[in-house]
């Protein structure tokens, strides 16, 4: 019979050193940032919340005016679990519990943990049982592989400081199929207000390219005639290459 001869102890580190490297070389690297300090004003050591609320929540403002039209284009299924990411002060929270139903769940995902705590009182005092509130990063939404049905985003995705990263974290955080609803500023050259211009760094066909890149193709753009605002459904068209 023939048997091995072990290694030197010293040959046996470099070796091992040396697998590790090579899986380390494996995975891609962090994408860089396409708009460095874009959170800087929801990274700041203190929030204030009742501040946002007012900014967020008000008449006037594009989504809120259509927030009942928006919830009914994204075809909530009754039993879902529905991820609204970049969720805020929860605008939407309330209104996406109650289209999932008893069955179905809301994860409210921010990467302010003021505006989670705010959500979670909201959620008590409305009796919303189905909402449970997630911290993510700049990188990642922070969510379980395949667990959940559809990620909402609403004036967000302008927000991703690292799109490649969290969209790769939303497509493994979405079931095979998913859909991925996106409300975002229509960013127009020479149309557009100067804040949208200043604020917002690319229009749709940008942003589509980059979803479409991450594992997702478009479904339909939902016309419901908002102001400067499009939205667009996308759904999981591939797996994982880990998988």
């Amino acid at each position: 019979m023939r048997t091995s001869t072990p290694l030197p102890g010293a040959l046996r580190g470099a070796v091992l050193v040396l697998a590790l490297a090579a899986c380390r070389s494996a995975e891609p690297p962090p994408s860089p940032s396409v708009n460095p300090g874009i959170n800087e004003p929801y990274l700041a050591e203190t929030v204030d919340v009742g501040d946002w609320v007012q900014r967020f929540e008000r008449e006037g403002r594009t989504v809120f005016d259509n927030r009942d039209e928006i919830v009914a284009a994204a075809h909530v299924p009754p039993g879902a679990v529905v991820a609204d990411v970049g969720a805020g002060t929860g605008l939407f929270v309330p209104m996406l519990a109650r289209a999932v139903g008893p069955r179905g769940e809301v994860l409210a995902v921010d990467i302010v943990p003021e505006f989670l705590a705010h959500i979670d009182e909201r959620a008590t005092a409305a009796g919303l049982t189905n909402v449970s509130t997630v911290l993510c990063t700049e990188r990642s939404v922070e969510l379980a592989r395949e667990s959940v049905d559809l990620a909402f985003l609403c004036d967000v995705y302008h927000h991703f400081e690292y799109p490649a990263d969290t969209l790769a974290s939303l497509h493994r955080a979405l079931q095979p199929g998913g859909t991925l609803a996106v409300i975002e500023f229509d960013r127009v050259e020479g149309a557009s207000s100067d804040w949208i211009l200043e604020h917002v760094r690319a229009g749709k066909d940008v942003f589509t390219a980059e979803i479409e890149a991450a594992g997702f193709e478009l479904l339909e753009e939902v016309d419901l005639g908002m102001e400067d605002t499009y939205y667009l459904r996308f759904r999981k068209v591939r797996l994982d290459e880990s998988d």
